[in-house]
C-alpha cells in the first residue's frame, strides 16, 4: 500500500507531499492542476522512463520519493528480501532526475538501476492512467489481461525465455549457411587444386633433379664424345697418358739405381698412374650411364612442365606448392567444420522447438478456457456498471506462417511469436440484437471506462497488487452511470486501496479520503498544492465539481446530499 508520497521540483510541483491511507482516496481539482502529474509521479517511482525535461524550470533536479507498506507474508517480501531488502518499516523508493539526465535511483536508501526498480516493483501497483483506455484496444494489452486472469504469466515467460533462445541460433544458423553458401564456389576451387597438386605426386627437389637430366639428355651426344676422347686419351689410345706415364716411370725407376732419391719420384708416379686408371674406370662407367633417348627426354620435360605450372600457380617454388596444399586442406577442413557448427545449432535447435511448441501448446488450451471465464466475469461487470445484457467474447484465434517464418517458430501451420501462438480480440455488443464487433471499433468513451474498470475489478480479485490508481475512470460517464462506477470503485476498495482522480461529484462522493488539488501563481511562477478536505471542505469542493467556481447555497445543499447519500 502506498503510504507517502513526495516530490520536489517536477514539472509544475515545486514542493509535495502527501499521505495516503486505506480505503478509496479521490484527488479532485480543476483541469491542469498537476492530478496527471502525480500519477506521473508514481508511474516513475515504479519505473518508467524519465526524462530532463520533467525537471521543473529552474531547478537543477526532481527529486521523487515513495513509502510503500508491504504486507508481511506476502509473496513480495520474499521476492525484496531475495533482492537483500528489509521491508520491515516498508520500502522507500527515491528517484532523482537530472536535468544533465544523470539520473539515480534508490531503494531502501541503497542505490539500484532501473532494472532492479521493475523488478521489485513488479504489481507493487496498477495505475490505469490516460493511455490505459487506448492501451486496452490493442490486441497485445488484450492477450496481457487475459494471461493475467488466467495466472498464465508464468508459462508464458517459459515460452518467451524458450522462444529467446532460440532466436539467435536461428541467426547462428543463417550465418553459418550463408557462409557455407558463399564458400560454394571457393571450396570447388580449393578441392580442384587439392585434387591437381595431390595428383602430381610432388617430392621436394624433384624439379631440380628433372632439370639437370633434361640437361644431361640434351647433350648426351657432346657428353659422350667427351667421356669416350677422354678414356681414350687417358688411357685406350696409342701413346696415351697412362703410356707415356709408364714409360717416364721406367727411366725414372733406371735412374733411381744411381740416384737413391728418384726412387720415391719413381714410386709417386707409379700412384699417380694407378689413380689415372681408376678415374678411367670411373668415366667408363658415367659413359655407361649416359641415354640418348629421345623419350626419356620427352617424359622428362613433360614432368618438367607439370612442376613449373604448379610453381607459377602457386608460389614460384616447390616449397611454395607444397606449402599451399597443406593450407588448401586446411581451409578445407574449416569448412567440414562449419558443416559440423551447422549439425550442432540445428541439433540445439530441434530440441528448444519441441520445447516451444509444447509450452505454447499448452499455453494456447490454457487461454481457451481462461477466455471463456473471463468472458462471463466482464458481462457480469458490465451488468453491474449499467451496461446491461452487454456480450462480451475474448476470442482467440492464431497467427498463420507466412513464407518469411523461420521453421523453428512454427508449429502446425501457425507462426510463434514470443507471447505465444495466439492473439485475442476483446470483442463486445453492447445493445441487444448487435452481432459482436471488436472493442476497438466500437466502444464509445463512457463504454470503454467501464470496461476498463471492470477488467480492472476482475483482475483485482487474483492480483496481490495492494493499491490500485484510477485516471480518468469517469471518461464519457455522467448521472446515475457515473454513480454506479463510484460505487463500483468504493467496493473495490475494501479489499485493496484505491486512489481516483476524477471530475465527477457522483464518483467523489463514495471516497474515504478526499484531496484538493490546485494550481496558484506565487511570485510569478506556477505551482500545485495539494489539501486533505475535512467535512466541511468536503462540501465545498462537491459543490465546486458540480457547479464550477461560483459555489451556491442550492450547489452546497446538493453536495451536501450527495455526501449524506
Amino acid at each position: 500500500m502506498l503510504k507517502e508520497l513526495s516530490i520536489r521540483n517536477f514539472a509544475i510541483i515545486d514542493d509535495l507531499t502527501i499521505r495516503f491511507a486505506e480505503g478509496l482516496t479521490i484527488l479532485s481539482g480543476e483541469t491542469g492542476a498537476g492530478k496527471s502529474i502525480i500519477l506521473g509521479a508514481v508511474n516513475l517511482l515504479l519505473g518508467s522512463r524519465a526524462s530532463s525535461d520533467m525537471v521543473r524550470t529552474g531547478a537543477e533536479s526532481a527529486e521523487l520519493e515513495a513509502l510503500f507498506r508491504v504486507s508481511a507474508g506476502s509473496s513480495r517480501v520474499s521476492n525484496l528480501a531475495a533482492h537483500g531488502f528489509d521491508t520491515d518499516e516498508g520500502l522507500v523508493i527515491r528517484r532523482i532526475i537530472s536535468r544533465t539526465d544523470s539520473n539515480r535511483v534508490y531503494i531502501n536508501g541503497r542505490i539500484a538501476t532501473i532494472g532492479l526498480l521493475n523488478t521489485v516493483t513488479e504489481n507493487l501497483a496498477s495505475i490505469s492512467g490516460q493511455h490505459a483506455h487506448q492501451g486496452l484496444l490493442k490486441d497485445e494489452q488484450q492477450l496481457l489481461i487475459l494471461d493475467q486472469f488466467g495466472g498464465l504469466l508464468p508459462l508464458r515467460q517459459q515460452g518467451y525465455d524458450t522462444y529467446h533462445r532460440i532466436l539467435p541460433l536461428i541467426e547462428n544458423l543463417r550465418e553459418l549457411n550463408r557462409t557455407r553458401q558463399q564458400q560454394a564456389e571457393h571450396l570447388e576451387l580449393l578441392e580442384f587444386q587439392q585434387e591437381e597438386i595431390r595428383c602430381a605426386r610432388l617430392e621436394p627437389g624433384e624439379d631440380i633433379e628433372l632439370e639437370q637430366e633434361q640437361l644431361r639428355l640434351k647433350n648426351a651426344q657432346m657428353l659422350y664424345e667427351t667421356i669416350y676422347g677422354s678414356i681414350e686419351e687417358l688411357y685406350g689410345a696409342p701413346g696415351s697418358i697412362i703410356e707415356r706415364l709408364l714409360e717416364v716411370k721406367k727411366s725414372l725407376d733406371r735412374a733411381g739405381r744411381v740416384d737413391v732419391q728418384l726412387k720415391s719420384t719413381a714410386e709417386n708416379l707409379a700412384a699417380t698412374s694407378y689413380q689415372i686408371e681408376d678415374l678411367v674406370e670411373q668415366l667408363r662407367a658415367h659413359l655407361n650411364l649416359i641415354q640418348m633417348d629421345d623419350g626419356r627426354l620427352e617424359t622428362v620435360e613433360e614432368r618438367l612442365d607439370t612442376l613449373n605450372r604448379l610453381k607459377r600457380k602457386h608460389g614460384g617454388s616447390m616449397d611454395a606448392v607444397l606449402s599451399r596444399l597443406a593450407d588448401i586442406e586446411q581451409e578445407l577442413s574449416q569448412v567440414a567444420g562449419i558443416g559440423q557448427a551447422i549439425e550442432k545449432v540445428e541439433a540445439r535447435l530441434a530440441e528448444y522447438h519441441s520445447q516451444l511448441v509444447d509450452l505454447v501448446r499448452r499455453l494456447s488450451q490454457k487461454r481457451k478456457k481462461t477466455a471463456g471465464i473471463l468472458a462471463q466475469k466482464v458481462a457480469v461487470e458490465l451488468n453491474s456498471l449499467k451496461m446491461p445484457d452487454t456480450q462480451f467474447e475474448a476470442a482467440l484465434h492464431p497467427v498463420a506462417a507466412d513464407e518469411n517464418t523461420s521453421a523453428h517458430l512454427q508449429a502446425h501451420g501457425h507462426a510463434i511469436m514470443e507471447t505465444g501462438m495466439d492473439r485475442v480480440t476483446f470483442m463486445i455488443a453492447p445493445n441487444p440484437g448487435e452481432t459482436l464487433k471488436p472493442l476497438a471499433g466500437i466502444a464509445s468513451g463512457g463504454e470503454l471506462s467501464r470496461v476498463v474498470l471492470a477488467l480492472k475489478a476482475i483482475l483485482a480479485q487474483s492480483d496481490a497488487v495492494e493499491t490500485i490508481v484510477f485516471d480518468e475512470v469517469d471518461a464519457g460517464i455522467g448521472g446515475g452511470t457515473a454513480e454506479v462506477v463510484g460505487r463500483k470503485l468504493s467496493a473495490l476498495a475494501r479489499h485493496h486501496q484505491v486512489i481516483c482522480i476524477t471530475h465527477l461529484p457522483q464518483i467523489a462522493k463514495f471516497g474515504d479520503h478526499h484531496f484538493s488539488i490546485a494550481k496558484q501563481v506565487i511570485n510569478g511562477r506556477t505551482i500545485t498544492t495539494i489539501q486533505p478536505l475535512g467535512e466541511k471542505d468536503r462540501h465545498r469542493e462537491i459543490a465546486r465539481m458540480l457547479g464550477g467556481e461560483q459555489i451556491t447555497r442550492t450547489t452546497l445543499d446538493h453536495a451536501r446530499e450527495l455526501l449524506e447519500k
